[in-house]
Protein backbone atom coordinates (compact mmCIF):
# COMPACT_ATOMS: atom_id res chain seq x y z
CA UNK A 1 0.00 0.00 0.00
CA UNK A 2 1.39 3.56 -0.75
CA UNK A 3 -0.90 5.72 1.36
CA UNK A 4 -0.90 6.88 5.06
CA UNK A 5 0.36 4.24 7.05
CA UNK A 6 -1.59 4.21 10.53
CA UNK A 7 -1.53 2.13 13.90
CA UNK A 8 -3.52 1.28 16.74
CA UNK A 9 -1.23 0.25 19.92
CA UNK A 10 -2.99 -1.22 22.67
CA UNK A 11 -1.59 -2.62 25.75
CA UNK A 12 -3.00 -5.93 26.32
CA UNK A 13 -3.62 -5.49 30.19
CA UNK A 14 -7.17 -5.81 29.84
CA UNK A 15 -9.89 -6.03 27.50
CA UNK A 16 -11.34 -2.93 25.13
CA UNK A 17 -13.50 -0.31 26.07
CA UNK A 18 -15.32 2.52 24.26
CA UNK A 19 -12.50 5.16 24.25
CA UNK A 20 -9.52 3.12 22.80
CA UNK A 21 -12.00 1.14 20.24
CA UNK A 22 -12.65 4.66 19.25
CA UNK A 23 -9.05 5.38 18.27
CA UNK A 24 -9.04 1.64 16.64
CA UNK A 25 -11.74 2.90 14.53
CA UNK A 26 -10.50 6.34 13.55
CA UNK A 27 -7.69 5.06 12.81
CA UNK A 28 -8.68 2.23 10.93
CA UNK A 29 -11.41 4.37 8.70
CA UNK A 30 -8.11 6.92 7.97
CA UNK A 31 -6.66 3.95 6.32
CA UNK A 32 -9.52 2.76 4.46
CA UNK A 33 -10.67 6.00 3.64
CA UNK A 34 -6.67 6.92 1.63
CA UNK A 35 -5.83 3.93 0.35
CA UNK A 36 -3.51 3.03 3.44
CA UNK A 37 -2.56 0.56 5.77
CA UNK A 38 -3.62 -0.42 9.25
CA UNK A 39 -0.65 -1.81 11.49
CA UNK A 40 -1.96 -3.41 14.91
CA UNK A 41 1.03 -3.47 17.44
CA UNK A 42 0.80 -4.93 21.04
CA UNK A 43 1.97 -2.69 23.42
CA UNK A 44 3.20 -5.67 25.39
CA UNK A 45 6.25 -4.58 27.13
CA UNK A 46 4.45 -3.88 30.53
CA UNK A 47 5.20 -7.95 31.72
CA UNK A 48 4.00 -7.89 35.05
CA UNK A 49 0.22 -6.72 33.94
CA UNK A 50 0.42 -7.82 29.86
CA UNK A 51 -0.97 -11.04 29.20
CA UNK A 52 -1.69 -13.46 26.43
CA UNK A 53 -5.52 -13.87 27.10
CA UNK A 54 -6.15 -10.05 26.80
CA UNK A 55 -3.92 -9.70 23.36
CA UNK A 56 -6.59 -12.53 22.46
CA UNK A 57 -9.31 -10.72 23.75
CA UNK A 58 -8.50 -6.99 22.15
CA UNK A 59 -7.83 -9.22 18.68
CA UNK A 60 -11.53 -10.76 19.25
CA UNK A 61 -12.94 -7.11 19.76
CA UNK A 62 -11.62 -5.49 17.01
CA UNK A 63 -12.94 -8.52 14.65
CA UNK A 64 -16.44 -8.14 16.46
CA UNK A 65 -16.18 -4.09 15.31
CA UNK A 66 -15.30 -5.54 12.04
CA UNK A 67 -11.65 -3.93 11.69
CA UNK A 68 -8.66 -5.82 9.85
CA UNK A 69 -5.26 -5.45 10.19
CA UNK A 70 -2.63 -4.78 7.09
CA UNK A 71 0.46 -6.23 9.51
CA UNK A 72 0.84 -7.01 13.33
CA UNK A 73 3.59 -6.96 15.69
CA UNK A 74 4.57 -7.04 19.57
CA UNK A 75 6.35 -5.12 21.33
CA UNK A 76 7.60 -7.93 23.40
CA UNK A 77 9.75 -9.01 19.64
CA UNK A 78 11.30 -5.54 19.34
CA UNK A 79 13.02 -4.99 22.77
CA UNK A 80 16.42 -5.10 20.75
CA UNK A 81 15.24 -2.33 18.64
CA UNK A 82 14.71 -0.22 21.59
CA UNK A 83 18.13 -1.04 23.71
CA UNK A 84 19.79 -0.22 19.61
CA UNK A 85 17.79 3.04 20.28
CA UNK A 86 18.63 4.01 22.90
CA UNK A 87 22.19 3.15 22.57
CA UNK A 88 22.28 5.94 19.52
CA UNK A 89 20.60 8.39 21.69
CA UNK A 90 23.54 7.76 24.11
CA UNK A 91 25.81 8.25 21.76
CA UNK A 92 24.42 11.73 20.67
CA UNK A 93 24.55 13.11 23.63
CA UNK A 94 20.60 13.06 24.31
CA UNK A 95 20.31 10.30 26.71
CA UNK A 96 21.13 11.03 30.55
CA UNK A 97 21.93 8.80 33.62
CA UNK A 98 19.61 9.87 36.27
CA UNK A 99 20.22 8.44 39.69
CA UNK A 100 16.97 9.96 42.10
CA UNK A 101 14.93 7.41 43.76
CA UNK A 102 10.93 8.21 43.21
CA UNK A 103 10.93 9.70 46.80
CA UNK A 104 13.29 12.04 46.31
CA UNK A 105 11.76 13.27 42.80
CA UNK A 106 8.09 13.29 44.75
CA UNK A 107 10.18 15.29 47.58
CA UNK A 108 12.00 17.92 45.04
CA UNK A 109 8.17 18.38 43.36
CA UNK A 110 6.48 19.18 46.77
CA UNK A 111 8.73 22.20 47.23
CA UNK A 112 8.55 23.40 44.09
CA UNK A 113 5.07 23.19 43.94
CA UNK A 114 5.44 25.10 47.57
CA UNK A 115 7.61 27.89 45.76
CA UNK A 116 4.59 28.21 43.14
CA UNK A 117 7.16 26.76 40.50
CA UNK A 118 6.42 24.31 37.85
CA UNK A 119 7.03 20.65 38.70
CA UNK A 120 9.20 20.16 36.10
CA UNK A 121 12.57 18.04 36.50
CA UNK A 122 15.69 20.11 37.39
CA UNK A 123 18.32 17.93 35.36
CA UNK A 124 20.23 18.21 38.63
CA UNK A 125 21.76 14.89 36.97
CA UNK A 126 23.12 16.81 34.71
CA UNK A 127 25.84 18.05 36.75
CA UNK A 128 26.80 15.41 38.19
CA UNK A 129 30.48 14.52 37.66
CA UNK A 130 31.67 10.74 36.48
CA UNK A 131 32.95 10.23 40.04
CA UNK A 132 29.69 11.44 41.37
CA UNK A 133 28.00 8.62 39.18
CA UNK A 134 30.20 6.01 40.20
CA UNK A 135 29.58 6.78 44.46
CA UNK A 136 26.04 6.45 43.40
CA UNK A 137 26.50 3.28 41.81
CA UNK A 138 28.82 1.94 44.23
CA UNK A 139 25.45 2.36 47.08
CA UNK A 140 23.99 0.03 44.63
CA UNK A 141 21.69 2.90 42.89
CA UNK A 142 20.88 1.99 38.87
CA UNK A 143 20.01 4.65 36.67
CA UNK A 144 16.95 5.53 35.06
CA UNK A 145 17.43 7.45 31.76
CA UNK A 146 16.28 10.96 30.56
CA UNK A 147 16.36 12.46 27.01
CA UNK A 148 17.71 15.71 27.13
CA UNK A 149 14.87 18.38 25.58
CA UNK A 150 16.26 21.18 23.34
CA UNK A 151 14.69 24.05 24.93
CA UNK A 152 12.82 25.20 22.15
CA UNK A 153 8.91 26.27 20.87
CA UNK A 154 7.97 22.89 19.19
CA UNK A 155 5.33 22.85 16.43
CA UNK A 156 3.24 21.08 14.26
CA UNK A 157 0.23 21.13 11.92
CA UNK A 158 -2.22 19.01 13.86
CA UNK A 159 -5.13 17.24 11.47
CA UNK A 160 -7.77 18.28 14.57
CA UNK A 161 -6.69 20.94 16.01
CA UNK A 162 -4.75 22.83 13.61
CA UNK A 163 -1.24 24.29 14.26
CA UNK A 164 -0.20 23.54 17.95
CA UNK A 165 3.17 24.80 19.48
CA UNK A 166 4.57 23.77 22.73
CA UNK A 167 7.88 25.99 24.61
CA UNK A 168 9.38 22.58 25.69
CA UNK A 169 11.33 24.11 28.21
CA UNK A 170 7.78 24.15 30.36
CA UNK A 171 8.52 20.28 30.01
CA UNK A 172 10.61 17.52 32.33
CA UNK A 173 12.81 15.58 30.29
CA UNK A 174 11.12 12.55 29.81
CA UNK A 175 12.31 9.34 31.16
CA UNK A 176 12.99 6.87 28.25
CA UNK A 177 14.55 3.63 29.96
CA UNK A 178 13.90 2.80 33.36
CA UNK A 179 16.77 1.55 36.02
CA UNK A 180 16.33 -2.15 35.27
CA UNK A 181 17.17 -0.95 31.37
CA UNK A 182 13.35 -1.92 30.49
CA UNK A 183 12.25 0.86 27.79
CA UNK A 184 9.32 3.11 28.39
CA UNK A 185 6.24 3.81 26.33
CA UNK A 186 7.68 7.35 24.64
CA UNK A 187 11.39 5.43 23.50
CA UNK A 188 9.22 1.99 22.17
CA UNK A 189 6.55 4.06 20.66
CA UNK A 190 8.78 6.45 19.01
CA UNK A 191 11.16 3.18 17.80
CA UNK A 192 8.04 1.60 16.28
CA UNK A 193 6.81 4.15 14.42
CA UNK A 194 10.04 5.71 12.74
CA UNK A 195 10.93 2.25 12.44
CA UNK A 196 7.86 0.83 10.52
CA UNK A 197 7.16 3.88 8.73
CA UNK A 198 3.83 5.17 10.53
CA UNK A 199 3.39 8.06 8.87
CA UNK A 200 0.32 9.20 10.57
CA UNK A 201 -0.23 9.05 14.31
CA UNK A 202 -3.79 9.56 15.10
CA UNK A 203 -4.59 9.59 18.76
CA UNK A 204 -6.54 11.33 21.67
CA UNK A 205 -5.69 14.78 22.98
CA UNK A 206 -4.46 13.66 26.27
CA UNK A 207 -1.49 13.00 23.83
CA UNK A 208 -1.13 16.33 22.67
CA UNK A 209 2.00 17.62 25.49
CA UNK A 210 4.20 14.41 25.17
CA UNK A 211 3.78 15.25 20.91
CA UNK A 212 6.85 17.65 21.10
CA UNK A 213 9.27 15.67 23.19
CA UNK A 214 8.30 12.77 20.94
CA UNK A 215 9.00 15.05 17.94
CA UNK A 216 11.79 15.87 19.08
CA UNK A 217 13.08 12.28 19.64
CA UNK A 218 11.88 11.16 15.80
CA UNK A 219 14.47 13.88 14.40
CA UNK A 220 17.11 12.77 17.42
CA UNK A 221 17.28 9.26 15.96
CA UNK A 222 16.83 10.04 12.67
CA UNK A 223 13.45 9.31 11.84
CA UNK A 224 10.93 11.19 9.47
CA UNK A 225 8.23 12.86 11.80
CA UNK A 226 4.67 11.83 11.73
CA UNK A 227 1.48 13.87 10.78
CA UNK A 228 -0.51 14.46 14.01
CA UNK A 229 -4.44 14.09 14.31
CA UNK A 230 -5.51 14.19 18.22
CA UNK A 231 -9.47 13.89 18.70
CA UNK A 232 -11.36 14.72 21.60
CA UNK A 233 -11.78 12.37 24.37
CA UNK A 234 -15.35 11.15 25.48
CA UNK A 235 -17.61 12.36 27.72
CA UNK A 236 -20.64 10.93 29.73
CA UNK A 237 -24.05 12.45 28.74
CA UNK A 238 -23.67 14.26 31.71
CA UNK A 239 -20.58 15.71 30.27
CA UNK A 240 -18.23 14.30 32.95
CA UNK A 241 -15.26 11.64 32.34
CA UNK A 242 -15.58 8.41 30.90
CA UNK A 243 -12.43 6.95 33.11
CA UNK A 244 -14.35 6.07 36.65
CA UNK A 245 -16.98 3.81 34.64
CA UNK A 246 -15.32 2.91 31.81
CA UNK A 247 -15.30 -0.26 32.67
CA UNK A 248 -18.72 -0.49 32.37
CA UNK A 249 -18.35 0.45 28.93
CA UNK A 250 -15.62 -2.36 27.82
CA UNK A 251 -16.49 -4.23 24.51
CA UNK A 252 -16.96 -7.43 26.12
CA UNK A 253 -19.77 -5.63 28.27
CA UNK A 254 -21.50 -4.30 25.77
CA UNK A 255 -21.38 -7.43 23.21
CA UNK A 256 -23.08 -9.16 25.76
CA UNK A 257 -25.70 -6.67 26.36
CA UNK A 258 -26.66 -7.33 22.67
CA UNK A 259 -25.05 -3.88 21.30
CA UNK A 260 -24.45 -4.32 17.43
CA UNK A 261 -21.13 -3.81 16.44
CA UNK A 262 -22.40 -1.26 13.33
CA UNK A 263 -24.36 0.59 16.15
CA UNK A 264 -21.56 0.94 17.72
CA UNK A 265 -19.48 1.75 15.13
CA UNK A 266 -21.91 4.58 13.87
CA UNK A 267 -21.83 6.02 17.15
CA UNK A 268 -18.12 6.38 17.33
CA UNK A 269 -17.58 7.13 13.78
CA UNK A 270 -19.08 10.21 14.21
CA UNK A 271 -18.74 11.53 17.86
CA UNK A 272 -17.10 14.49 18.60
CA UNK A 273 -17.24 15.62 13.92
CA UNK A 274 -19.44 18.07 13.02
CA UNK A 275 -21.41 14.76 10.72
CA UNK A 276 -25.09 13.93 12.82
CA UNK A 277 -24.95 10.40 13.87
CA UNK A 278 -26.99 7.92 11.75
CA UNK A 279 -27.31 3.72 11.52
CA UNK A 280 -24.83 2.52 8.93
CA UNK A 281 -25.98 -1.11 8.06
CA UNK A 282 -21.98 -1.82 7.16
CA UNK A 283 -18.41 -0.39 7.02
CA UNK A 284 -18.30 0.24 3.51
CA UNK A 285 -20.89 3.33 4.09
CA UNK A 286 -19.09 4.65 7.23
CA UNK A 287 -15.53 4.38 5.10
CA UNK A 288 -17.42 6.24 2.31
CA UNK A 289 -18.74 9.41 4.98
CA UNK A 290 -15.75 9.64 6.90
CA UNK A 291 -13.69 13.28 7.52
CA UNK A 292 -11.42 13.01 10.06
CA UNK A 293 -10.69 16.93 9.23
CA UNK A 294 -15.05 17.28 10.21
CA UNK A 295 -13.81 16.36 13.98
CA UNK A 296 -13.46 19.44 16.15
CA UNK A 297 -12.06 20.08 19.30
CA UNK A 298 -15.19 20.08 21.64
CA UNK A 299 -14.92 17.44 23.72
CA UNK A 300 -17.69 14.28 22.71
CA UNK A 301 -20.03 13.62 24.82
CA UNK A 302 -21.37 9.32 25.11
CA UNK A 303 -24.86 8.81 25.62
CA UNK A 304 -26.34 4.93 26.23
CA UNK A 305 -29.29 6.10 25.24
CA UNK A 306 -28.37 7.21 21.35
CA UNK A 307 -26.45 3.71 21.11
CA UNK A 308 -29.69 1.88 22.56
CA UNK A 309 -31.50 3.78 19.66
CA UNK A 310 -29.14 2.83 16.83
CA UNK A 311 -28.95 -0.25 17.84
CA UNK A 312 -32.52 -0.71 17.67
CA UNK A 313 -32.66 1.29 14.13
CA UNK A 314 -30.43 -1.25 12.70
CA UNK A 315 -31.89 -4.34 13.95
CA UNK A 316 -35.41 -3.04 13.02
CA UNK A 317 -33.91 -2.89 9.52
CA UNK A 318 -31.85 -6.04 9.33
CA UNK A 319 -32.50 -9.17 7.03
CA UNK A 320 -33.22 -12.57 8.13
CA UNK A 321 -30.35 -13.99 6.34
CA UNK A 322 -28.14 -11.50 8.08
CA UNK A 323 -29.21 -12.29 11.37
CA UNK A 324 -30.31 -16.13 11.10
CA UNK A 325 -27.47 -17.91 12.68
CA UNK A 326 -27.81 -15.71 15.76
CA UNK A 327 -31.87 -16.56 16.43
CA UNK A 328 -32.86 -19.04 18.95
CA UNK A 329 -32.70 -22.79 16.95
CA UNK A 330 -35.93 -22.71 15.02
CA UNK A 331 -36.59 -19.19 14.95
CA UNK A 332 -37.94 -18.40 10.91
CA UNK A 333 -38.41 -15.47 9.13
CA UNK A 334 -41.60 -15.22 9.59
CA UNK A 335 -40.49 -15.10 13.38
CA UNK A 336 -38.09 -12.38 12.77
CA UNK A 337 -40.24 -10.24 10.48
CA UNK A 338 -42.93 -10.17 13.34
CA UNK A 339 -40.48 -9.15 16.04
CA UNK A 340 -37.68 -7.27 15.04
CA UNK A 341 -39.78 -3.92 14.75
CA UNK A 342 -39.89 -4.54 18.78
CA UNK A 343 -36.44 -5.09 20.01
CA UNK A 344 -33.98 -3.00 20.99
CA UNK A 345 -30.98 -5.69 21.27
CA UNK A 346 -31.17 -9.45 20.48
CA UNK A 347 -31.87 -10.49 24.51
CA UNK A 348 -35.08 -9.07 24.19
CA UNK A 349 -35.51 -11.92 21.80
CA UNK A 350 -35.98 -14.30 24.38
CA UNK A 351 -39.45 -12.79 25.81
CA UNK A 352 -40.72 -13.18 22.12
CA UNK A 353 -39.62 -16.50 21.21
CA UNK A 354 -41.10 -17.34 24.77
CA UNK A 355 -44.40 -16.15 23.82
CA UNK A 356 -44.54 -18.49 20.19
CA UNK A 357 -42.77 -21.18 21.23
CA UNK A 358 -42.89 -21.26 25.14
CA UNK A 359 -45.00 -21.87 27.88
CA UNK A 360 -46.39 -18.39 29.31
CA UNK A 361 -49.35 -17.76 31.62
CA UNK A 362 -50.72 -14.21 31.06
CA UNK A 363 -52.85 -12.08 33.31
CA UNK A 364 -56.71 -12.45 32.81
CA UNK A 365 -58.43 -9.52 33.02
CA UNK A 366 -61.51 -10.09 31.27
CA UNK A 367 -62.72 -14.20 32.01
CA UNK A 368 -65.97 -13.81 29.98
CA UNK A 369 -63.91 -12.57 27.15
CA UNK A 370 -61.87 -14.75 27.07
CA UNK A 371 -64.27 -17.70 27.27
CA UNK A 372 -66.32 -16.49 24.35
CA UNK A 373 -62.64 -16.09 22.61
CA UNK A 374 -62.29 -19.58 23.21
CA UNK A 375 -65.59 -20.58 21.69
CA UNK A 376 -65.26 -18.88 18.50
CA UNK A 377 -61.71 -19.65 18.02
CA UNK A 378 -61.21 -19.80 13.97
CA UNK A 379 -59.76 -23.64 12.85
CA UNK A 380 -56.67 -23.76 11.62
CA UNK A 381 -54.72 -22.82 9.53
CA UNK A 382 -54.45 -19.76 10.07
CA UNK A 383 -52.80 -16.75 8.54
CA UNK A 384 -52.28 -12.71 8.47
CA UNK A 385 -55.85 -12.24 8.38
CA UNK A 386 -56.93 -14.55 11.03
CA UNK A 387 -56.52 -11.72 13.94
CA UNK A 388 -59.14 -9.84 12.25
CA UNK A 389 -61.42 -12.14 11.67
CA UNK A 390 -61.29 -13.80 15.27
CA UNK A 391 -61.65 -10.51 16.91
CA UNK A 392 -64.31 -9.20 14.75
CA UNK A 393 -66.23 -12.58 15.59
CA UNK A 394 -65.27 -12.28 19.15
CA UNK A 395 -66.99 -8.58 19.36
CA UNK A 396 -70.04 -9.93 17.78
CA UNK A 397 -70.35 -12.45 20.56
CA UNK A 398 -69.20 -9.86 23.74
CA UNK A 399 -69.89 -6.15 22.13
CA UNK A 400 -66.45 -5.30 23.45
CA UNK A 401 -64.46 -3.22 21.55
CA UNK A 402 -61.24 -0.93 21.08
CA UNK A 403 -58.74 -1.49 23.79
CA UNK A 404 -61.73 -3.84 25.84
CA UNK A 405 -61.73 -6.11 23.08
CA UNK A 406 -57.76 -6.52 22.15
CA UNK A 407 -56.15 -6.03 25.63
CA UNK A 408 -57.42 -8.63 27.32
CA UNK A 409 -56.49 -11.10 24.09
CA UNK A 410 -52.74 -9.23 24.20
CA UNK A 411 -52.37 -10.11 27.51
CA UNK A 412 -53.20 -14.00 28.02
CA UNK A 413 -51.67 -14.70 24.63
CA UNK A 414 -48.37 -12.88 25.32
CA UNK A 415 -48.38 -11.86 28.89
CA UNK A 416 -47.53 -8.30 27.85
CA UNK A 417 -49.28 -5.32 27.77
CA UNK A 418 -47.71 -4.04 23.79
CA UNK A 419 -45.87 -5.69 21.30
CA UNK A 420 -45.86 -6.80 17.87
CA UNK A 421 -48.60 -6.62 15.57
CA UNK A 422 -50.63 -9.54 16.76
CA UNK A 423 -51.65 -10.70 13.21
CA UNK A 424 -48.46 -11.47 12.73
CA UNK A 425 -47.89 -12.99 16.34
CA UNK A 426 -50.87 -15.34 16.27
CA UNK A 427 -50.15 -17.82 13.27
CA UNK A 428 -46.77 -18.12 14.60
CA UNK A 429 -47.76 -19.08 18.46
CA UNK A 430 -51.13 -21.46 16.55
CA UNK A 431 -54.28 -22.64 17.62
CA UNK A 432 -52.97 -25.18 20.40
CA UNK A 433 -51.15 -22.78 22.65
CA UNK A 434 -53.56 -19.76 21.70
CA UNK A 435 -56.76 -22.49 23.20
CA UNK A 436 -54.78 -23.44 25.99
CA UNK A 437 -53.90 -19.59 27.28
CA UNK A 438 -57.73 -18.47 26.81
CA UNK A 439 -58.70 -21.62 28.89
CA UNK A 440 -55.71 -21.75 31.65
CA UNK A 441 -55.42 -25.17 30.81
Amino acid sequence: MTGPAVRFAPSPTGRLHVGNARGALLNWLYARKTGGSFLLRMDDTDAARSTAEFAAGIADDLRWLGLDWDSFVRQSDRLGHYAAAAEALKKAGRLYPCYETAEELELRRKIQLGQKKPPVYDRAALKLSDADRARLEAEGRRPHWRFRLDHEHTAWDDLVHGHVEIDTASLSDPVLVRSDGYPLYTLSSVADDGELGISHVIRGEDHITNTAAQIQIFRALGHAVPVFGHFSLLLDAEGAGLSKRIGSLSLADLRGQGIEPMALNSLLARLGSADPVVPCRDMAALVEGFDLGRFSRAPARLDPHELDLLNAKILHETEFAAIRDRLPPGATEAFWLAVRGNITGLSDLAVWWDVVAGEIAGPREDEALLAAAAETLPAAPWDGATWKTWTAAVSARTGAKGRSLFHPLRLALTGQDKGPEMAALLPLIGRDRVLARLTGK
